[in-house]
């Protein structure tokens, strides 16, 4: 479920926005997650999952309002920002995939999605290397694809990229067949 279907889902039973929770958890003077989470499901019947997302739109009120370009620059900080030449080279050539092909931005990586749902993530582990996740269920890990395992479990394989040159057309080749599955 997208984080928008969470708020949606809220405003439905509750018939308040996330605006409305902020200004209400400022009003009763609420600062801890927890505090939070309990006023939420006592007084309005939500979920952990539901509680935790006004909690989450509260926190990161400034992830939720940044674009996609200030979203990126966070994930590409410091020692980081040496593939972001490498990781715009991926983004171009995914983007050959289809006219349904679009990307969005998490907090700690970046959404591949087709038609809105995704088939892979890439996500700058380090200065050292950048890890890109895809979403093949029932295909086994070969070589240099292992098991995603308890790294995501958005993703079902995971390439753990140690230099530019690994970006190459077997990477490209498989996240197609992600791509071609979602």
């Amino acid at each position: 479920m997208s984080f928008q279907a969470y708020l949606d889902n809220i405003k439905a039973k509750t018939g308040k926005t996330g605006d409305d929770f902020k200004a209400m958890v400022a009003e009763k003077g609420l600062t801890k997650a927890k505090e939070i989470v309990e006023w939420l499901k006592t007084d309005f019947g939500l979920g952990h999952g539901h509680a935790m997302a006004i909690v989450h739109l509260i926190v990161h009120e400034d992830l939720l309002t940044a674009g996609m370009d200030e979203k990126l620059d966070k994930l590409f900080l410091g020692k980081k920002a040496a593939w972001r030449k490498s990781y715009n080279d991926l983004v171009s050539a995914v983007s050959t995939f289809g006219p349904d092909v679009s990307f969005s931005v998490g907090q700690t990586y970046r959404n591949l999605l087709r038609g809105g749902k995704k088939f892979a993530i890439v996500q700058p582990a380090s200065a050292e290397r950048l890890d890109i996740g895809l979403k093949l269920p029932g295909v086994s890990a070969a070589g240099r694809f292992e098991d995603a395992g308890m790294w995501n479990s958005m993703v079902t394989h995971r390439a753990r990229i140690a230099t530019p040159g690994q970006i190459d057309s077997e990477l490209i080749s498989w996240l197609k067949k992600a791509y071609e599955t979602s």
